[in-house]
């Protein structure tokens, strides 16, 4: 197993085949490493450009195992991998990073805003909540409307519910299980902004422009960057995502996800241990991008410079929407992503476009 840095040659692992595997696996290959998949479905979009492909479920011993001998180091492309499952890599005496201590915490919403709160990253109020009884002590402590949430899973506005009333609440609590939820007071946010943030082996911290988003029924449409902020803003956002970088002891790219109140401050939403969908400006709009920034801090190189060079809009492209791929494809200004997934659905990531602009003209 070689040191850190890897040289050129070196194999690197990655628990996922989606669409973020595939553009982690091409930036990887670039770099001229080998990249191996381990991933469920057989015809996946990231086995189809990687080096090997391992089908085998996440917490499958002999799946694991192939990929720690095979990896030099081993990284994922989403928070659903099962912590176990990184814990066992590293017991079988692979290099993971992230590691499987910021999985864990981002995979449970309760621990992720009380590890935010304890490293002094704002959060809305929030209450866990297991059961009926629990929901009525938190509307009577956050007041009413109440995001209700489950702790684990969800994702694009899926397993959560408003909550008015304590009358209400055994609804929603059966709808989303029953138990293991969070409660969050509601943000009075102006804008929801995001942004991308790299951790190096060395401790070096490197963070990009910040990113407006703008999300319809839970699912991110549009984002845009740089976003246009205050002097004051900007460095505010580079200070949360660094202390979360810190905090965490961090290797790799993450995203955290903030709310701009109408003052000026600003609440961490979430974040994600992982390469993000609003980081995919940066494929087009920046010296380096997220997912080459990824490589080179799991392999222990250099982090690459984040500066922009163009204002970027992207759009996901959701379902039926990537029928427009030819049109797309002949805008002069427009960069397009297509995720290689056989299947189209209503609401599914299948690719992305982003348009440029110059950075005067962008903002």
């Amino acid at each position: 197993m070689a040191d850190f840095p890897l040289p050129p040659g070196s194999t690197i692992g990655i628990l996922g085949g989606g669409q973020l595997g595939r553009m982690l696996a091409m930036a990887a290959a670039r770099m001229g490493f080998d990249v191996a998949i381990l991933e469920p479905e057989a015809d996946c979009p990231a086995g189809r450009v990687a080096a090997r492909l391992i089908v085998g479920a996440y917490d499958d011993p002999a799946a694991l195992k192939q990929l720690a001998e095979a990896a030099d180091v081993i990284t994922f492309e989403f928070e659903n991998v099962p912590a176990a499952a990184v814990a066992e890599l590293t017991r079988l005496g692979a290099r993971v990073a992230p590691d499987a201590r910021a999985l864990a915490i981002a995979q449970d919403r309760v621990e992720e805003k009380a590890f935010l709160n304890q490293i002094g990253v704002p959060t809305v109020a929030f209450a866990p909540v297991d059961g009926e009884g629990d929901l009525a002590v938190a509307l009577q402590k956050l007041g009413s409307p109440l995001l209700l949430k489950t702790r684990r899973g969800g994702y694009d506005g899926k397993g959560q519910a408003w909550v008015h009333r304590a009358v209400d609440g055994a609804r929603a609590v059966a709808e989303l299980g029953g138990g293991a939820l969070i409660a969050e007071a509601p943000a009075d946010f102006r804008r929801e902004l995001a942004v991308i943030a790299a951790r190096g082996r060395d401790g070096e911290i490197a963070v990009f422009p910040v990113v407006e988003s703008h999300h319809e029924s839970g699912i991110l449409r549009r984002a845009s960057a740089p976003a246009k902020a205050t002097d004051r803003a900007r460095a505010e956002v580079e200070r949360l995502a660094a202390t979360l970088l810190s905090g965490l002891d961090y290797v790799g790219v993450l995203g955290l996800e903030l709310f701009e109140r109408d003052d000026g401050t600003l609440l961490a939403n979430e974040f994600a241990p992982r390469v993000h969908n609003t980081g995919h400006w940066t494929l087009d709009g920046c010296e380096t991008d997220q997912f080459e920034q990824h490589i080179r801090a799991v392999a222990g190189w250099p982090l690459g410079p984040t500066d922009a060079t163009s204002h970027v809009e992207t759009i996901n492209l959701l379902g039926e929407d990537v029928a427009s791929w030819l049109k797309m494809a002949r805008e002069p200004d427009s960069r397009l992503w297509l995720y290689g997934k056989r299947e189209t659905r209503p609401g599914r990531k299948m690719g992305h476009v982003n348009r440029l602009s110059s950075l005067d003209r962008g903002g």
